[in-house]
């Protein structure tokens, strides 16, 4: 700091006698260089004070530059996937799941060895992506993902196969064409527990469109039907998405494919065994009137809406197989065509006499008309109705003095009100 005495430039450049007084002992010894060199301490003290004020300007602005920096290095975007990368056994009941700490997904692809993708949507955020549905059992899968500000990511897993599984044997066969009657039934092999699961899994869609309704007549079978019979000419599409569906604990599905039959025309024949009479309407116009045989006494026929399910040219009967022990057993019965599970058909006869066709009935339970041994006749009117039917064609029995069928004994769910047939449903 400068001294007070020195106010202004006179005073900074002391006089002769001054410079002389200065030598004298006590006072301060004052030369012109030494009060300039003075002088020129004190600019050189502040910019000091400036220089090391700019220094702390710029070690401040430093910090948060650097601090910036490691920043941007710790909110590099960092993908995890779940199941983990390298999973050999991971769980098949659980979505796929792809999430990024620090950025957003910008794109994601699950894709599996057998050529399946999982599709799947992300959050609003867009920090995770959840497949829609989880991933197949027993799959190997490659999940590639990428974000924003980030490279690609690939992991891979797969996934474990299932201890125990079931599948359903359908009916009609795939690419069959059937009548108007016929139900797509199905068959588990193991007991199903969780039904809902298992009929959510599967689905039946007809062009032109129906309704199309499950009905659960088991544990182990599963129907389904319109309202009403199908319209002549219905394409009928069964969906089976049973693969890894858990039916029963610990016990999965297998199926996950696309069944296409067909209906072709109509045809119900109503059976009336008071008169004795079959008469068969197709496409709503009668095509024929048969003299039959129905029931005796003590083996009433079933009455109700039966769908013919199977059908042959000649087969074995023996009454041992209906709890009928050996009354009967005929080697080759021709033109047979099943209506019940049970047994009860409706067939060629050729060993009654042709006086009881149209006048009495006289069987063990099914309907039967005029026929002869061998089958290959084709004048008479077991083979003509033979030749006229075809799988899931409607046969209505009346007055047989008999109760209704039962629905699940056959394809014979038309037995059941529209009512009672969707409360069967586990939907």
């Amino acid at each position: 700091m400068v001294d007070p005495q020195i106010s202004d430039r006179s005073e900074q450049i002391p006089n002769r006698s001054e410079r002389q007084a200065s030598n004298r002992p006590g006072r301060p010894a004052w030369s012109r260089r030494g009060i300039l060199a003075v002088l020129g301490a004190v600019p050189a003290a502040v910019l000091t004070g400036c220089s090391g004020s700019a220094d702390a300007s710029e070690t401040t602005s430093a910090t948060p530059a650097a601090s910036t920096e490691a920043e941007t290095k710790a909110k590099v975007p960092t993908i995890t996937v779940t199941p983990a990368d390298g999973t050999t056994k991971a769980a098949f009941t659980n979505p796929v799941e792809v999430a990024v700490a620090d950025g957003t997904l910008s794109a994601v692809k699950v894709t599996g060895n057998d050529g399946s993708t999982l599709a799947g949507s992300y959050n609003d955020a867009r920090t995770k992506w959840t497949s829609s549905a989880n991933p197949f059992s027993g799959t190997k899968y490659t999940v590639t993902a990428q974000s924003e500000g980030a490279g690609e990511t690939t992991a891979t897993f797969t996934t474990k196969s299932p201890g125990d599984t079931f599948v359903g044997y359908f009916t009609p066969e795939a690419n069959s064409t059937s009548g108007v009657g016929m139900p797509v039934s199905i068959n588990f092999t193991k007991a199903v527990a969780d039904r809902a699961a298992v009929e959510k899994a599967i689905t039946v869609t007809a062009e032109p469109a129906v309704e199309v309704v499950g009905h659960w007549f088991s544990d182990t079978r599963l129907d389904f039907r319109p309202e009403e019979y199908w319209a002549a000419g219905t394409k009928i599409t069964l969906s089976l998405r049973l693969k890894d569906v858990e039916g029963a604990d610990g016990v999965y599905g297998t199926q996950s494919k696309d069944v296409v039959f067909n209906i072709d025309r109509s045809q119900i024949s109503t059976v009336d065994l008071a008169s004795k009479t079959m008469t068969v309407v197709r496409d709503g116009s009668t095509l024929a009137t048969y003299p039959v045989t129905g029931g005796d006494a003590d083996h009433t026929t079933w009455s109700g809406i039966m769908v013919i399910s199977e059908r042959f040219k000649q087969t074995r009967m023996e009454s041992s197989t209906v709890g009928l022990g050996d009354e009967y057993d005929i080697p080759d019965v021709p033109h047979a065509q099943r209506l019940t599970t049970s047994g009860t058909f409706i067939h060629g006869n050729y060993w009654a006499s042709t006086s009881v066709f149209g006048s009495s009935n006289t069987s063990h339970g099914c309907v039967s008309m005029h026929d002869t041994k061998g089958a290959d006749d084709t004048s008479v009117d077991g083979y003509k109705f033979y030749k006229s039917s075809m799988l899931g064609d409607v046969v209505i029995v009346k007055n047989s003095d008999e109760v209704t069928v039962d629905p699940s004994n056959g394809l014979n769910g038309w037995n059941l009100s529209w009512a009672d047939w969707t409360a069967g449903s586990a939907l």
